[in-house]
Formats: structure tokens, C-alpha cells, sequence
């Protein structure tokens, strides 16, 4: 049949009817394509006709980034007459370092085989960041991975983003480590480095000391500099609690362990939360310090005071990490982000959870009622946490080094630190939130700002004093910590939480609750080995260690049910 014949057969308007019919099919698939582009939000602060932009990667709210955002681009409207757009890429702490480390590794290997002209292998792509390789001496011939790591060390080598605003300060220092956060451009004239040129008193003890209380709060070498203060505490709902016939609010980070808070307590994945995983560190460091004081009051025969904290240590790591379990134990799920605990509280789904101070405030006071009761109530344990802070570092090879550091001289000059505690619509303060973070300059807490701060009954550098951080005794086993809860606590979650209801129903006999917490297997010599391991980044040998040590635990909480089940 001839093509103009099959035509003629169709009725009037056929071949347009056709054609109409598919072309409507064709439009209705690109508007779904397109629906979630579409129907976005449009950043408030974000200018449609820009001069200049500034990309900052960050896991701060949304609140933060508009306040900065809209405070900074006015401030610099009005010194430059530019107009800024501030282009934010939000991630959770620990994946921003994930995607930092495979960006980089990514831009360097196009450098080093498109500029140099060089081949790259694995053992240059392990070696270009890693921070434990000693560079050659002066006038000593380099090996393969040393030049590798020189060569970035000197490199200008960029992911496109300028600025690391936000997180906790252990991803800071592994970041500025391997050479991604940089002190200065390779002309000195921006960074961190230059703003201690322009502004020494800044770094000082009577503005923003070095450390305290054993936190760091800037790094040595001005690789990154804290922006505001944070602690770890505890968000609860004085409702559920009531429920659940949990009489005393908690207090202490063992109050989260309470076998009433069964599939009661909101935790989120240190693996992804870097809030939460410094949390689970900070309850191990408290029982360090704990059973170092135990063991002084009951010394050894001949122990010198080196062998009596050295003891103390590692029976506080076996310590926290027992508490821990049985925190886990009550945990309703292990969730991607910290922000969902204290939402998640307020709502009544939980009962309790580790957060960061400035959301258990706020969470508190949005639910707070006319009369001023709340349901929702926030406290940091006390001699459980320390004062550390969130800071910002300018990224290697940032596009806009003078933006960059001018944003970073505002954040921590006197108008930036008001936007963090001042009232909204008090002079100089945020427009439309109160973020409800602690400002890190020392010298900002005085009479003149309390009047208007959101949170002027909390003396930061205060209540630092109640807590000392060392990170000698965790920080290198910071990753073995976030390891180990993702085994034996997230893998094997059902598990554990079954043997904690039948330990629960049946008292909780001693040799099935030993079972149950049996962490000899990772005592502190062994978890220092394991932590030498996953330095190596293999991830074959990570995945078998995890596999055995899974299976270990999983016949452990088997047992443990077994054992209670017969009253053991």
C-alpha cells in the first residue's frame, strides 16, 4: 500500500491528530523530567544578575546560609558596589570530606597527565594527599609518590569551590592535613594566614585563643579558623518521657542507655554525621577520665603516674565503648542526618538523642507555649562534653580567594559575630532567624552584647572548664570509633536490639549482659592496629576485618540471648 493511499484512509485531521497525540505524550515526559527543576525553590539570597560569585560547600541549615548569605552580599554591595551571588553546596560534614578527597584526587591526576605530561599510577594517586609521607630532603633525589606530593603541595590544583564553611573540626584538620584547606594563595595575599597578618589581635588568648580546653579552636598553621562555638548534649521530650515511666530528665550520656528508652533513643550514623560521631567520642573520653581518676585513688604497687593514666585509658576505652552498645541498643534507627534527632524528638516519635546545642534551643523554643513550659528540653552533660567549635577554611585553588577571605574576615569580625546570637531585627543581628550559635571570639561576650543575645545565660568558655579534651588519647582512633558502631551496632542492629529486650525482660543476668557487652576483642592496643589498618585505605582488607568482626559480635548477641534466656 502506497504511503499516500494509508494516508488517505485516516480520518479528517488524522495525520494532525496523530502527530498531536505524540507530541502531547513527548511534552507530558519532559515536563515530569523537568518537574523537579521547576517546582525548586529559589534561593532568596541568591541574586538573579550577579557580578560575582562565591561558591561555599557547607553543612550548615538553610537558616545560617541565608542569614550569612544575605548579610555578607550587603556588606559587600556596599564596600565594592558589586553584586555577589553566594552559590552554597550542601552536604553532611563527613560527605562534603568524602567528595572533597575524590574531587581532588580527580583534578590532580588531570594535572599531573595533562600539564605535566606525567603517568599516573595508584601509587601516585595514594600518595599526592597523603600526610604521613615525608618529603625528600633539600638537595635529596625524590621518589615517585614524594614528588607526587610535592608537586601538589606546590600546585594550585582547583574543584571549583572556594570555601569549607561549617562541620566539626576532626574532618578540618584531615582536610588541611592532606593539602586540600590552604593557609594562603601561592601569592600570600589571601586566606586565614593573611587575615592573622591584618588582624594579630584576632588570634589571640583574648579573642580567639589557640585552644581550650585542649580543643583546638585555629589550626597552627591558619588552615582553617573557628567561626562560632558548639557542644554535643542531649535533646528529650518531657512528654514521652512521662510515657514511658522515665521519672528524672536525663543528665548524663548514661541516662541513654535506660532500658525504659527501648527504640525511644534518636541517633544519627557517624559515619555520615560528624556531630554525632564526635558525641560518641567525647562518652568515651568522659570514662577515660573517670577510670584514670579511679585508678589513682587505687594504685597499682610501684605504679608510676604515666602507667596509672596509661591504665585509666584503656580501661575507659573498653568502658565507653559498653556504653555505647547499650546506647545503641535503644536507638529507634540510625539516621543519614543529625539534623532529623531533634525534629524527630519535638514530634514525639523519640524520646531522646545526641545533638548539637543550637538545635536542642531552638527545637526547645519552637514548641515552647505561651506560659513558657516546653515540651522539649535540651542539656549538655556536664564533665560529658567540650566546647569546640565550626570552623572555615579557604579550599585549595578557590576561584575567588579575595571573596573567600573577605567573607571569612566578616564571619569573624563583630558584625559577623552578631548574626550568631543576636536577636532577629535587633541592630546588626539576623533578619528573619535566631541561629542559635555561640559566637567563638572571647571578647564578644561582654555587657554591651548580652542584652541581645538569644542565649546570654550560657558562658561558653565557662563551661569549657568542666570538661578537658586530649586528643592524644582518641583522635587516632576517631575513624575506629565510626567503624566500629557501623558493625557491631548499624549492621547488626536487629540483632542487638533483640538481645537488649530479652537482657531487659530478664534482668539482666550478669553472664549474658557480659556476653552482650564483650568488647575485649577491640580493646584499646587492638582498635590502635585496627586504626593502622584503615589508614592504609584498603578497602578489601576494611571489608574483611568488618566481616569477621561482624560475625563475631552477631554470635555474641546470640549468646547473650541465650544465656538470658536461662536466667544466666
Amino acid at each position: 500500500m502506497s504511503r499516500s493511499t494509508a494516508t488517505s484512509k485516516l480520518p479528517p485531521g488524522g495525520v494532525a491528530f496523530r502527530w498531536g497525540k505524540e507530541l502531547g505524550v513527548i511534552l507530558a515526559l519532559l515536563l515530569t523530567l523537568a518537574a523537579p527543576w521547576l517546582l525548586k525553590p529559589k534561593d532568596s539570597t541568591a541574586a538573579a544578575h550577579y557580578e560575582r560569585r562565591l561558591v561555599i560547600i557547607t553543612p550548615h541549615n538553610e537558616k545560617t546560609r541565608q542569614e550569612f548569605a544575605a548579610a555578607f552580599a550587603r556588606h559587600w554591595k556596599q564596600k565594592t558596589g558589586e553584586i555577589l551571588n553566594i552559590d552554597w553546596r550542601v552536604q553532611g560534614t563527613s560527605e562534603i570530606a568524602i567528595y572533597l578527597r575524590s574531587e581532588y584526587a580527580a583534578a590532580f591526576e588531570q594535572y599531573w597527565k595533562r600539564k605535566l605530561g606525567k603517568s599516573w599510577t595508584r601509587e601516585i594517586a595514594m600518595a599526592f594527599s597523603n600526610a604521613n609521607l615525608v618529603l625528600p630532603a633539600v638537595g635529596e633525589t625524590p621518589v615517585a609518590a614524594q614528588e607526587a606530593r610535592k608537586t601538589f603541595l606546590e600546585s594550585n590544583t582547583s574543584v571549583g569551590i572556594d570555601l569549607f564553611f561549617g562541620g566539626g573540626s576532626y574532618d578540618f584538620r584531615k582536610l588541611a592535613a592532606a593539602g586540600y584547606l590552604v593557609a594562603t594563595t601561592p601569592d600570600g595575599r589571601n586566606g586565614v594566614g593573611e587575615l592573622a597578618v591584618r588582624h594579630p589581635d584576632w588570634f589571640s588568648d583574648a579573642v580567639i585563643p589557640q585552644s581550650v580546653s585542649g580543643e583546638e579552636f585555629y589550626d597552627k598553621e591558619k588552615r582553617w579558623v573557628g567561626s562560632c562555638l558548639s557542644s554535643m548534649g542531649i535533646v528529650f521530650n518531657r512528654d514521652v518521657l512521662q510515657r514511658l515511666g522515665v521519672t528524672k530528665e536525663p543528665t548524663r550520656w548514661e541516662d541513654l542507655a535506660n532500658p525504659l528508652l527501648a527504640g525511644q533513643v534518636a541517633l544519627s550514623d557517624p559515619n555520615k554525621s560528624g556531630t554525632v560521631a564526635k558525641a560518641l567520642e567525647q562518652i568515651i573520653q568522659q570514662q577515660m577520665q573517670m577510670a584514670i581518676d579511679e585508678v589513682k585513688r587505687n594504685p597499682k604497687k610501684f605504679q608510676t603516674t604515666k602507667e596509672q593514666i596509661e591504665d585509666g585509658i584503656k580501661l575507659g576505652w573498653e568502658r565507653g565503648l559498653r556504653l555505647i552498645l547499650r546506647i545503641c541498643a535503644n536507638a529507634r534507627y540510625f539516621t543519614d542526618a543529625a539534623t532529623k534527632i531533634p525534629l524527630e524528638v519535638s514530634q514525639g516519635d523519640a524520646a531522646a538523642g545526641m545533638c548539637i546545642d543550637y538545635y536542642g534551643r531552638s527545637f526547645e523554643d519552637q514548641v515552647r507555649k505561651l506560659d513558657g513550659s516546653t515540651r522539649v528540653g535540651y542539656v549538655t552533660p556536664v564533665g560529658g562534653a567540650s566546647v569546640g567549635v565550626d570552623p572555615v577554611g579557604m579550599l585549595r585553588g578557590a576561584p575567588e580567594p579575595e571573596l573567600a577571605t573577605a567573607f571569612m574576615e566578616f564571619v569573624l569580625s563583630e558584625e559577623g559575630q552578631k548574626i550568631w546570637n543576636y536577636r532577629p531585627g535587633s541592630l546588626g543581628g539576623p533578619e528573619k532567624s535566631a541561629l542559635r550559635r555561640l559566637p567563638v571570639r572571647r571578647d564578644f561576650y561582654t555587657a554591651a552584647n548580652f542584652q541581645y543575645l538569644t542565649d546570654a545565660q550560657v558562658k561558653p568558655f565557662e563551661e569549657a572548664k568542666a570538661f578537658t579534651y586530649h586528643p592524644e588519647w582518641t583522635m587516632p582512633l576517631f575513624d575506629v570509633i565510626r567503624f566500629l558502631v557501623r558493625v557491631i551496632c548499624i549492621d547488626l542492629h536487629d540483632e542487638q536490639r533483640e538481645s537488649w529486650r530479652i537482657l531487659a525482660q530478664a534482668n539482666f543476668p550478669p553472664r549474658a549482659t557480659a556476653m552482650f557487652e564483650n568488647v575485649g576483642l577491640v580493646n584499646y592496643q587492638i582498635a590502635l592496629r585496627l586504626a593502622a589498618d584503615l589508614r592504609r585505605n584498603d578497602k578489601q582488607q576494611e571489608v574483611k576485618i568488618a566481616r569477621e568482626l561482624g560475625a563475631v559480635f552477631r554470635g555474641q548477641y546470640d549468646k547473650s540471648r541465650e544465656l538470658a534466656r536461662s536466667g544466666q
